[in-house]
């Protein structure tokens, strides 16, 4: 669905459900602009413009092989904390996790902040939120979980790339 010239929204299926992209032109460039986890019964939307279909490509690859880097343009987003954490997450080898508190130490933060730093992460995915739980376990993921819904991607994603 179009919501202007230069604003585009289209849904792929994903093994544990759907994922919303959106791209957006920036000063001349094609930019993810946002990524979301969608439930299964969500309507798919067919990639309209080259980086959409890249997307769904990539994603392809990824959830073929655990190891694959995704190499996508990303609209600059986030304040200054938050880029440090999703840097962070970035830096977690496929396989391996850190803990809220484990980032927090790097980056002279507070787990919690961390953690609320993960749920406002704009490209989940691409940007592996999913790889920071808790010391005691899992951990939270993304805002509000739905009866679990979110719970489920980041254990379908930390078992598809080995980390559990």
């Amino acid at each position: 669905m179009a919501t202007d010239q230069s604003t585009e929204y289209c849904v792929i299926s994903a093994p544990f459900g759907c994922l919303g992209v959106q791209t957006e032109l920036v000063d001349g460039s094609l930019m993810i602009s946002k990524i979301d986890y969608l439930p299964p019964n969500t309507a798919l939307s067919p990639s309209g413009n080259h980086l959409a279909r890249v997307f769904s490509k990539q994603c392809e690859q990824y959830f073929k092989n655990a190891s694959f880097v995704f190499d996508l343009p990303l609209k600059p987003a986030g304040t200054a904390h938050q880029q440090k954490v999703w840097s962070a997450a970035q830096s977690i080898g496929v396989g391996n996790t850190n803990t809220y508190g484990e980032i927090a130490k790097m980056i002279q933060s507070g787990p919690r902040a961390v953690g609320t730093a993960c749920g406002a992460n704009p490209y989940p995915l691409v940007t592996p939120c999913h790889r920071v739980v808790s010391a005691q376990g899992l951990g939270g993921f993304m805002k509000e979980d739905s009866p679990g819904f979110y719970r489920q991607i980041k254990l379908w994603l930390l078992k598809h790339e080995g980390a559990l």
